[in-house]
C-alpha cells in the first residue's frame, strides 16, 4: 500500500505539524515515509503545504506531483489541490472554511467541519479551533485507510514537548471526532 497525500492551508492551521504527525504515525506502524513541507515566509496567514508519502514499499522519490488524496483547509488551496489530485483521487474539504466545491467530477469529494468540530471541543476547555488539523487528520486517516492510529497518544506525547502534554487528550479527542465525522 502506498498513499501519496497533499495537505494545504494557511500558516497557523497546523498543516506542517499535521504532516509530521501523519508520518510519525506511519513510522510507528512500521511504514516507510517521506515528508516535504512548504510554507511562506509569513509567521501566520501565508501558504502552508505538506506532501507526504507513506508506503509498505521503499519510496523512490519524496515528491508528490499527483497525490492520491488532498486535504483542503482553506479556500485559497482548493484550485491547487483540484489541479494536482489524480483522477479518481480523494479530496477532503474543511467545510467550515471552504464553501466552494471542485468542478472536477472524476474525483471523490468528502467534507468535514474540521474548524467547527474543533471549536465545539474547545468549549470544554480547549484552545479554540486550533485542533482543526487534528480533526482533519482523523478524517483523512479514516477516508484513506492509510493509518490505523492505534498508538496516536504515544505519537503525540513524543511529538509535543512536555509542557504541551496537557493538550494531548484534547488532540486525541479531536482526531477521534474527525474519524467519526466522516
Amino acid at each position: 500500500m502506498t498513499e501519496k497525500s497533499f495537505f494545504a492551508g494557511f500558516g497557523g492551521q497546523g498543516i506542517i505539524s499535521m504532516g509530521q504527525i501523519w508520518v510519525y504515525c506511519a513510522m510507528k506502524e512500521g511504514r516507510n515515509v517521506t515528508f516535504f513541507p512548504f510554507y511562506g515566509a509569513e509567521k501566520r496567514g501565508g501558504i502552508a503545504r505538506a506532501s507526504v508519502i507513506i508506503s509498505d514499499e521503499e519510496i523512490a522519490s519524496p515528491l508528490v506531483t499527483t497525490p492520491d488524496s488532498a486535504l483542503v483547509m482553506n479556500s485559497a488551496s482548493l484550485p491547487l489541490c483540484e489541479k494536482a489530485l489524480k483522477q479518481g483521487g480523494l479530496m477532503l474539504i474543511n467545510s467550515s472554511l471552504v464553501k466552494e466545491r471542485p468542478a472536477r467530477r472524476d474525483i471523490t469529494v468528502a467534507t468535514v467541519e474540521a474548524t467547527g468540530i474543533a471549536e465545539k471541543l474547545a468549549t470544554g476547555g480547549g484552545s479554540g479551533g486550533k485542533a482543526a488539523n487534528m480533526v482533519a487528520l482523523g478524517a483523512m486517516a479514516k477516508l484513506t485507510s492509510a493509518l490505523r492510529l492505534t498508538d496516536i497518544e504515544v505519537v503525540l506525547r513524543n511529538f509535543f514537548p512536555p509542557d504541551k502534554h496537557k493538550f494531548v487528550a484534547m488532540n486525541v479527542e479531536a482526531i477521534q471526532s474527525g474519524f467519526n465525522a466522516v
